[in-house]
């Protein structure tokens, strides 16, 4: 499952129309499932197509303290797989059987790349409300460890206490928006090298 945070003023309804408006038209179907709080998005091909194999692919969308994370399922394939395998079969037996499956292969392609043009979707739709991978100014504040007071990050010493605050400046990965701990050299969330 690939998971992406995003800070700022940002809903899951937000994310959940937008992939709605991209998804729910031609041969694709999309569907808005659960609370304001955390949506499902199911996007998928129409059972009626008239080209290509089936696919399907599950968006989870909730809220974070000052954000959202966003996670996706794992892409059905064995339906597009099922429809190349057809169009590979009808190709070794006679070549120019390829002629007329065309529309079916270039279905099939565009339907195993729904993740790139989810992730584009949900990349555009967070960038429009203002939101990014990193910290927002809400979370651009740490507390000093001695008298508890709320700094804003890069000062060396606490305002109200003076105390130098150190190793406490949070960051965040640069691949998924995951906060992480001073001293990490991988993310948790994604394990890419911060």
């Amino acid at each position: 499952m690939e998971r992406k945070i995003f800070h700022g003023n940002i809903k899951p309804v937000d994310i959940a129309q937008a992939l709605l408006a991209e998804f729910n038209q031609g041969n694709m179907r999309a569907q808005i499932l659960g609370q304001s709080d955390k949506m499902v998005v199911q996007v998928g091909t129409r059972l009626d197509a008239m080209s290509g194999g089936q696919t399907a692919m599950t968006v989870t969308v909730q809220t974070l303290d000052d954000g959202i994370m966003v996670e996706l399922g794992q892409q059905a394939w064995l339906g597009v797989a099922a429809s190349l395998g057809v169009s590979a079969l009808a190709a070794i037996k006679n070549p120019f059987s390829l002629l007329g499956r065309l529309d079916d292969i270039a279905q099939d392609i565009e339907n195993l790349q729904i993740s790139e043009r989810v992730w584009a979707v949900i990349s555009k739709s967070a960038r429009s409300a203002g939101a990014s991978a990193e910290l927002s100014e809400n979370l651009k504040r740490t507390t000093c460890e001695y008298c508890h007071v709320a700094n804003p990050v890069g000062e060396p010493s606490c305002s109200a206490c003076g105390a130098p605050l150190g190793n406490v400046q949070p960051s965040t990965c640069r691949h998924c928006g995951f906060v992480v701990r001073p001293g990490e050299k991988t993310c948790p969330n994604c394990r890419n090298l911060i």
